[in-house]
């Protein structure tokens, strides 16, 4: 959900959640559902999209020992939508620790939508890979340009 201005973390929720609906709308025109159906894919798209993100709390949970940034976060709610700068030291959370945690949640989470419902986890699998792209991607230029660890 939130990430850092920290080198490798400058997407925010909010872009994630651009990316996301965007897949949502392309997919709802794709297959022609209704307008209404339509609305509930890009809402499902957002959610998934941004969504994925809140294990970036689990990561830096394990890898520090302390839930500081949750307790950060329930202290200060309106850095959630405000400062997500704030959230995340650059200790806590590496490129591709967040990498890895997002396919390892995603995967899973695709296979059962897919029991469930697979249209709904065609559309998690691509609102997935658009955020680990987005990610992806954003890491890629932050190694360019600075020569900063994946890590």
């Amino acid at each position: 959900m939130c990430e850092s201005t920290v080198e490798g973390f400058p997407i925010y929720s909010r872009d994630h959640f651009v990316i996301s609906v965007a897949v949502g709308l392309v997919a709802g025109l794709y297959a022609g559902v209704d307008l209404l159906t339509g609305l509930g894919w890009v809402a499902f798209a957002a959610v998934v999209g941004v969504g994925i993100d809140f294990d970036h709390f689990l990561v830096a949970w394990y890898n520090t020992g302390e839930p500081r940034a949750i307790r950060y976060c329930l202290r200060h709610p309106r850095a959630v939508f405000t400062d997500q700068a704030a959230i995340f030291h650059e200790y806590e959370l590496g490129k591709l620790d967040r990498l890895l945690s997002h396919v390892l949640i995603g995967g899973p989470l695709v296979a059962a939508l897919w029991v469930l419902a697979p249209p709904l986890a065609l559309l998690a699998a691509a609102t997935l890979y658009a955020h680990v792209v987005a990610d992806l991607a954003q890491d890629i230029r932050d190694v360019r340009e600075t020569n900063a660890p994946l890590g």
